[in-house]
């Protein structure tokens, strides 16, 4: 294969002219960019190997250290035929301690070359199966250079070039260095985002509330953080019995989409438990002083908020009462199909004015339906209007009005959360 097939320049260009250095510029600057592009690690390292080939080697592998083994993300080779050859996204023996390049790169070394291929060492090794991989490269010469941070050996990019193959130069050997560097700080920074995002996550799920507490309801709850930016957010709900028998059911959504909400969230919810339990106090009620309390005691500023009363007599129909400070209205569906929007007791959000007239509403719940509380995460998109939402929400809920609680609450989130960018809860309760 020539220079020009090779994709590097041909003929007598100096490795330091103008041109030559230029190139290299470029393609490290685009290097940058993609892997800037994205959080998710394995595309950003993906499109940096398909940048690099064939500008700077024939085919480019990236191998990444995950526990105590090697994870193969991805061969990008010039030759789409020659790179399905090789499978990635399989799990290689971790760096041993042999003298191998790619074992001695793996444990701290500095980048290295190889030029002489053998297939000496026992089968099952690091190093065996890297001369099967150089030789179905076609491999002439290779540059190992690792994906290292804050003196951590996070995994390495192999450069390859088709026998036979012009050597890499010492201004290339340091472009891949410095591409290896940069490699290894996104792939750092997006551990680190994952690493953050489950943490507020897992913590979002440990404030929200155990429902066991009342099995002698049918209730199915969720929390679904964003797809999108996989940001937790003040989204919450509530149920938990009062000392009279009847039971509290609360949703709401603090503003904001980062721990300091979820955390937020949490305050929140632990002053309703207090109020609801204590007061003896109608949902305005307690909703008045939520505000007032929250207002006076806390940094929290706007939350809108359902809170509802759940009476169930052992003879006569159940009740519900209920009050909503700025939120989506509760759904109502029922075995027949018909479905019903609670819009009643509507005042403005919390943290506007403690002082404002909230009122309570109340209606019969139907026996077999199925009462969904939600926040507006399910069902608002961008540049759509609200009651587009609020409509498909209630042709789903009546066709899966007859399903099984849990079918019915997992299908309305699968149907509703593919393309979401805001966090999700819902509530939902089935009248026996």
């Amino acid at each position: 294969m020539t220079k020009r097939e090779s994709g590097r320049p041909e003929g007598p260009v100096s490795p330091s002219s103008p041109e030559v250095s230029a190139a290299r510029l470029r393609l490290l600057a685009e290097a940058t960019r993609a892997l800037a592009s994205s959080l998710d690690a394995a595309e950003s390292l993906r499109r940096l190997a398909r940048l690099v080939v064939p500008h700077l080697a024939d085919a480019c592998v990236v191998d990444v250290l995950e526990g105590d083994g090697l994870r193969r993300l991805t061969v990008t080779d010039r030759d789409p035929e020659r790179a399905l050859r090789v499978l990635p996204g399989g799990f290689l023996p971790g760096p041993d301690d042999s003298s191998a390049p790619l074992a001695r790169v793996l444990r701290g070394g500095g980048p290295m070359i190889v030029t002489e291929f053998h297939t000496s060492d026992p089968v099952g090794s690091l190093q065996a199966a890297q001369w099967a991989l150089y030789r179905t490269l076609g491999a002439g010469s290779a540059l190992i250079v690792p994906m290292r941070v804050r003196q951590q050996t996070l995994g390495a990019l192999t450069f390859v070039r088709h026998a036979p193959a012009a050597p890499f130069d010492e201004q290339e050997q340091a472009l891949a260095a410095d591409l290896g560097h940069r490699a290894g700080l996104a792939l750092d920074n997006a551990r680190l985002y994952a690493l953050q995002q489950y943490t507020a996550e897992q913590l979002q799920l440990s404030l929200l509330p155990d429902l066991t507490g009342l099995a002698h309801l049918q209730l199915a709850a969720s929390y679904v953080a964003a797809r999108e930016r996989a940001e937790v957010g003040g989204d919450w709900y509530d149920a938990f019995p009062l000392p009279d028998g009847s039971a509290v059911l609360a949703i709401g959504d603090v503003i904001g989409h980062d721990l300091a909400a979820a955390v937020r969230m949490g305050q929140l919810r632990n002053m309703l438990r207090a109020l609801a339990y204590d007061s003896g106090d109608d949902p305005a009620g307690v909703m008045s002083r939520l505000d007032n309390v929250m207002q006076g005691l806390t940094t929290i500023e706007l939350v809108t908020a359902i809170i509802a009363r759940l009476e169930t007599p052992e003879r006569g129909p159940w009740r519900l009462r209920w009050t909503n400070a700025g939120h989506l209205p509760p759904l109502l569906a029922q075995p027949n199909g018909r479905t019903l929007l609670l819009e009643e007791g509507h005042a403005p959000i919390l943290g506007v004015d403690p002082g404002l007239d909230r009122t309570t509403a109340c209606v019969t719940l139907p026996a077999g339906s199925t009462l969904l509380f939600y926040t507006d995460g399910l069902i608002e998109r961008p540049g759509e209007d609200i009651g587009r939402g609020l409509t498909r929400l209630r042709q789903q809920a009546a066709a899966l009005a007859r399903q099984p609680l849990a079918v019915f609450r997992d299908e309305l989130l699968d149907r509703f959360s593919n393309d979401q960018q805001d966090d999700i809860a819902v509530l939902a309760l089935r009248v026996p």
